[in-house]
């Protein structure tokens, strides 16, 4: 028996509500359509459908089996309609949505090469701090920061997003550097908030491969990437920003960084889109080209345009940790850590 066919008549008979206009549905005669359920409910040993004269009806076994047959035949097609995709030319208009200071310092800079490699796609960037319903909103994917918690989205992997303690000279000349996780008690920080829930996100550190969570006090909060360095710089307090950003103020000298043995944890960076939607090639073009893209640049790793390391102190022995704060849609959160 084939069971994938006889998958889709039983859902043909289910949607129907009629073994002959099911028949009609799918091309075969009624007899057949009999046949395969019969065939079917035999080979699964329950009984699938209650039959009457006038109508069909779902058992509690054939409503599980109708479910599970609905998720598997959708799998099918989705892989199936991928691997014939992949063989199309990348083309049409792609919806994607990023935070600001990865679409201004990462992306942007960039999309010549993109536009070269895939002339037919058309690039619509959306780049706010708020949370985005893809559906909803028709986005073909965003990328985003932190562990996948949505159940009706998919993750690539395309990276991971470093950040770094800083403050100000003058800040450090006032209260002093601090040299250990305990005496940054002595200190205040500037709080990031989250523009979701409202709170303020706890800073973190990796100590021996393990995220310890360390509680600032501070006077100031904020929910933009760009004024929390901003804050930093201005002396009113302690921050931990994506190193990204901070990179340019750490080669000026208008930020110093603190703690170096002790990096805050990695953010794995993802490219999310649908789970009920196949990978169409501008998707698969896009999160194939943004794994590239993260790959490779400097910012990301910490380093300035010539590639050298800036702020940086080397520990081959720690091993990377991906332990994350709940931000995944919280963009700026992200970035600022």
């Amino acid at each position: 028996m084939d069971r994938f066919q006889a998958m889709k008549v039983f859902m043909g008979v289910v949607e129907a509500n009629s073994f002959t206009r099911a028949a009609d549905n799918l091309g075969l005669p009624r007899a057949t359509v009999t046949n395969t359920i019969q065939g079917l409910e035999n080979h699964l040993k329950t009984r699938l459908l209650n039959r009457t004269t006038r109508s069909v009806s779902l058992t509690a076994d054939g409503a599980a089996y109708y479910e599970r047959c609905g998720r598997i035949l959708a799998e099918l097609e989705e892989t199936e309609a991928a691997f014939q995709d992949a063989a199309r030319r990348p083309q049409g208009r792609l919806r994607v949505d990023v935070a600001g200071p990865i679409g201004r310092q990462i992306l942007i800079p960039h999309l010549g090469e993109f536009h070269e490699r895939y002339p037919d796609v058309e690039l619509v960037i959306g780049m706010g701090d708020r949370p985005v319903d893809l559906v909803q909103e028709a986005v073909d994917c965003v990328i985003r920061g932190g562990e996948l918690t949505d159940s009706t989205l998919v993750a690539r992997r395309i990276g991971s997003l470093s950040f770094v303690t800083c403050g100000s000279p003058a800040y450090l000349g006032r209260h002093g550097e601090p040299l250990t996780l305990e005496e940054l008690q002595r200190h205040r920080a500037v709080h990031y908030f989250s523009s979701v829930s409202g709170r303020n996100f706890d800073w973190d550190f990796l100590v021996d491969g393990v995220s310890v969570p360390i509680r600032m006090e501070g006077r100031m909060a904020v929910n933009d990437a760009d004024a929390y360095i901003t804050c930093g710089i201005k002396s009113f307090g302690l921050i931990q920003p994506a190193r990204f950003m901070a990179l340019p103020h750490l080669e000026s000298g208008a930020l110093k960084e603190i703690l170096p043995q002790w990096k805050p944890s990695p953010v794995p960076m993802s490219v999310l889109y649908p789970q009920n939607r196949h990978l169409s090639p501008k998707v698969r073009a896009f999160a194939d080209w943004a794994a590239e893209l993260f790959a490779r640049c400097p910012l990301l790793s910490g380093c300035n345009s010539a590639g050298v390391e800036v702020g940086v102190c080397h520990y081959p022995d720690r091993k990377p940790s991906y332990t994350v704060r709940d931000m995944l849609v919280d963009d700026n959160a992200v970035l600022a850590g």
